[in-house]
């Protein structure tokens, strides 16, 4: 393993009031806990997981929900498909549409041994790409997104043109492994009944979109399915081979919120330091400055329009107890400022009047992929000690 993403477990268990702060945290046991209820809610299916390391950017947590460094993940940037790939990693799928700047670098990884699976949705990309195959004379496995909620990209289950670009790849010598969708709107669900009913939405829409083309002499091998809300929610079907997810590990407000988990899941925190707005002369405060800005957490408001009462992000003592009333109310690059409720609970009060100069708090983020991308590593927590520094990867 490369030396900058080898973990640093240390030889005692540092105290959280030594870490450098601001720094992100991950607590081991709802990092396994969190893992291990996806895998249970597959476990009687023949369904393949394959999990979304965008989230983690880390081979040590990577390693703990894979079988095999070899075993199938999925990445978002060719920057992540390298680094996995250098790890060791041999089934990968690029998630993200698949664009002419980046199609040197993937053909690079497939010459190195990688089955590197990438993903496209026209047939300006599908013609792009079998262009540049001919001229190099390589053969890309390819997905076909597939659009089951008119959240993002892809091409209906039914679009003629599904066939179409299976049709131009396959006469240009290049493989169509398959289809593959992603249920975003899983996000904007009101309630879990609806996150229920968008899961069995989205496996139809792939099942449809292979039937079609096996239809038209397309083996269609893979058939993918995939967003931590309809995976973990959502009933197995026959004809589904892979489900990806990856938020799940950590969870955030947002899942949270969605009511995909409780506060209790969620894996990740931000620690930070109060550098200003102490109680003086037996005043509370009514506002909180911390040195955990935008830099530290993200400016990502989660769902805004649903969760406004969020702020940036809720707030507990460091050692992880939730503190009513105060939460993350503005942020500057290096500056967070917590606003402070008139009339909080006894225990919240004494918290605060108790602030000193040396006082840590924990922010919970509303979205757990945004804040870990601000970050170059986990401190990963067990019993509220820091036990080892974990590197993360990434670029695009």
């Amino acid at each position: 393993m490369s030396p900058n993403l080898q973990a640093r477990f240390f030889e005692a268990p540092v105290p959280l009031t030594e870490l450098p702060t601001p720094c992100l945290l991950l607590d081991e046991s709802r990092l396994e806990r969190n893992a291990a209820r996806l895998a249970a809610h597959w476990k009687d299916s023949s369904v393949c997981l394959r999990p979304h390391l965008k989230t983690c950017r880390c081979w040590e947590v990577a390693r703990r929900i894979l079988p095999s460094a070899t075993s199938p993940c999925t990445v978002a940037t060719m920057g992540e498909a390298e680094a996995v790939a250098s790890l060791g990693a041999r089934d990968i799928v690029l998630a993200v549409g698949i664009r002419p700047s980046l199609f040197a670098r993937a053909r690079a990884l497939m010459e190195q041994g990688t089955d590197l699976k990438v993903l496209l949705d026209s047939r300006t990309m599908a013609q792009a790409l079998a262009d540049y195959a001919r001229e190099q004379g390589c053969t890309f496995s390819v997905l076909l997104e597939i659009d089951c909620d008119g959240h993002r990209a892809g091409l209906a289950a039914q679009d003629p043109e599904l066939v179409q670009v299976a049709d131009l790849l396959r006469a240009a010598g290049q493989t169509v492994a398959g289809v593959l969708t992603h249920a975003g709107s899983a996000y904007d669900c009101p309630d879990v009944a609806s996150i229920l009913a968008l899961a069995e939405q989205e496996q139809e829409a792939a099942l449809q979109a292979a039937a079609l083309l096996r239809s038209r002499g397309h083996a269609c091998p893979i058939v993918s399915v995939g967003s931590t809300p309809t995976a973990l929610l959502g009933t197995p079907r026959s004809g589904i081979s892979e489900v990806r997810a990856g938020v799940y590990l950590f969870m955030d407000l947002v899942m949270e919120g969605l009511g995909v988990c409780t506060l209790d899941d969620l894996a990740l925190s931000v620690l930070t330091s109060v550098i200003g707005g102490f109680p003086e002369q037996g005043r509370q405060p009514a506002r909180l400055l911390t040195d955990a800005g935008w830099a530290a957490l993200s400016s990502d408001r989660g769902l805004e329009r649903r969760f406004a009462s969020q702020g940036f992000g809720l707030v507990c003592t460091m050692e992880g107890s939730l503190l009513p009333g105060i939460r993350v109310a503005e942020l500057n690059q290096e500056h967070g400022m917590l606003s402070v409720t008139a009339h909080p609970d006894e225990e919240v009060r004494e918290t605060l009047m108790q602030l000193r100069a040396d006082s840590r708090l924990r922010i919970l983020p509303n979205h757990a992929c945004a804040t870990a991308m601000m970050h170059q590593s986990f401190y990963l927590v067990r019993n509220n000690r820091a036990v080892a520094l974990l590197p993360r990867f990434g670029g695009w």
